[in-house]
């Protein structure tokens, strides 16, 4: 007697936030000049993608390659309909973003001691005391707030990171005035079956927000973990272009995912995400001369697969 075995139900479509020009190039060691940023985010525009992540107002000391991102914003050519972000750590951040005319402003805070120690020189705690004002900064300003919660799936100082301690973040946080909740596996050290506890456990608590996920594959899991994540009903994800960036805080933290890999496995999938899979393919590779070397990226070295020629 055989057994039928039902495939899991996936979403339909997919929303993917492009953060290759700030969470990408924060771990290059060249440093691309004003136009080329433009240039690449331009076209990351024709694309068909709706949230892009264009800079972070941090110390220019700290993050060399994010010096330049109020002149970025004050010449971005906007297109409508795409919602243009940039992170801030702190109220003096928020109000930068602000000034420069930020869609969505993203605050990070992370969910152990040593990597917020790291990240941002602050204890959790004094994170969380800067919250309420950075919120109303921004909610003020008729923008929307968002707060990524770093290292939600394991800390490479600390190891293990329990869910309920997320998820008590995650509480305070929404409390607190976000709109928006992101979970980062910093330096991949997420797996399939945390991924999706973590998801569940989010849910049963928060059974009316949304979550979205940023993924690494800095071991290899990244697309495995996108997987499990779909199979349990998540829909946003964030991706680099070329697949490049990382954490410049945190040991082990290169890895973000490829948008054009990530792309062009939804397609296959039969998931709908509204990107241009050869127009992000030609950003990857504008990306690549800009740089100067090759990206992580595999679908601009193996190329579309042939069934897809015809859609994508």
């Amino acid at each position: 007697m055989t057994t039928k075995t039902s495939m899991p139900t996936l979403p339909s479509r997919v929303i993917i936030r492009e953060v290759g020009p700030r969470d990408g190039l924060q771990n290059e060691d060249a440093i691309l000049s004003t136009d080329d940023k433009i240039r690449l985010i331009y076209a990351l525009s024709q694309t068909g993608l709706s949230h892009i992540e264009v800079g972070s107002f941090v110390r220019p000391q700290n993050v060399p390659q994010m010096a330049d991102t109020s002149e970025v914003f004050a010449r971005l050519q906007r297109r409508e309909g795409i919602i243009y972000s940039a992170i801030v750590p702190n109220v003096k951040g928020a109000l930068r973003a602000i000034e420069a005319d930020v869609d969505s402003v993203m605050m990070f805070l992370s969910a152990s001691e040593s990597h917020n120690q790291s990240n941002v020189n602050m204890s959790v705690a004094q994170s969380l005391s800067l919250m309420p004002e950075v919120a109303r900064i921004v909610r003020e300003a008729g923008k929307w707030f968002e707060v990524v919660l770093s290292v939600a799936f394991g800390c490479p100082f600390e190891g293990d990171v329990p869910i309920t301690y997320v998820l008590d973040l995650s509480e305070r946080l929404l409390n607190l005035g976000a709109g928006q909740l992101t979970f980062g596996d910093t330096t991949g050290m997420a797996y399939p079956t945390l991924v999706q506890r973590t998801v569940l456990a989010f849910r049963e608590r928060f059974p009316n927000q949304s979550l979205r996920l940023h993924l690494h594959s800095a071991r290899g899991a990244g697309l495995a973990n996108i997987l499990a994540a779909l199979q349990v009903g998540v829909t946003e994800f964030d991706s680099s272009i070329g697949g490049i960036g990382g954490c410049p805080f945190a040991p082990g933290a290169p890895g973000n995912l490829c948008t054009e890999d990530l792309t062009h496995m939804l397609h296959e999938m039969g998931i709908e995400t509204g990107l241009d899979l050869h127009a992000l393919m030609d950003s990857a590779r504008m990306l690549e001369h800009m740089l100067g070397h090759v990206v992580p990226g595999q679908t601009i070295k193996a190329g579309i697969c042939k069934h897809l020629e015809k859609t994508a």
